[in-house]
């Protein structure tokens, strides 16, 4: 099973995403996670995307399409969880076709649906370890359960800047959306639930 899960910053992918992992085993490709390894081992679709990246640009659709090609080859066999990708329709085109070239498809689209109110309280909460990227809450204190690390709030989770992500997501991803709608991998999730009922509401939509 293969599934990319979709959500507006702070709809709780990262929660689900971990959840999913730990019930499922599905190896969970993050394309940040992908772009800050590539950058950090000095592959060369990581050089690329530092040149990009050092000059504030977006990585292209190529590059980024390049890394997750290179990790779904990697174990052709695994069942994948896709989070953060694709972003727009010509992305989901493109994973398509990769899936396509190891015998594989995408069965589910997830989307967890939370209202942008709900999103922007949340995102005042969210902490994120500094060490291992462990997602957290002001509740989960400044400790990392997980590693230890330190637990810190990052510059873009302040509400100006969230509503602004929040205007960008919805104007771009909204193609996406009925893209998957228009293939029937479509799943849409009430979000705005508590991240155990959301879960359940993952878990009976896949079964």
């Amino acid at each position: 099973m293969n599934i990319v899960l979709l959500g507006a910053p702070g709809a709780g992918k990262g929660t689900q995403s971990a959840k999913l992992v730990d019930a499922y085993g599905f190896k969970h490709l993050s394309t940040g996670d992908l772009l800050r390894a590539a950058v950090k081992e000095g592959t060369e679709l990581g050089k690329q995307a530092k040149s990009f990246m050092d000059a504030g640009e977006l990585v292209p659709d190529e590059v980024v399409i390049g890394l997750v090609r290179e990790q779904l080859e990697a174990d052709p066999e695994a069942s994948y969880l896709l989070d953060g990708f694709p972003r727009t329709p010509a992305q989901a085109v493109a994973l398509d076709g990769v899936l396509s070239d190891i015998s594989k498809k995408l069965d589910y689209a997830i989307a967890l649906e939370v209202d942008n109110e709900v999103v922007v309280a949340r995102m005042a909460q969210r902490r994120v370890c500094r060490s291992c990227g462990f997602p957290g809450t002001v509740e989960t204190g400044p400790v990392c359960p997980q590693c230890g690390g330190e637990m810190y709030q990052r510059d873009d989770d302040n509400e100006e800047t969230v509503r602004n992500r929040l205007d960008v997501y919805d104007k771009s991803t909204s193609p996406l959306i009925d893209y998957y709608r228009g293939n029937g991998t479509l799943v849409e999730i009430d979000g705005n639930q508590t991240p155990d009922e959301v879960f359940e509401a993952v878990k009976a939509a896949i079964q």
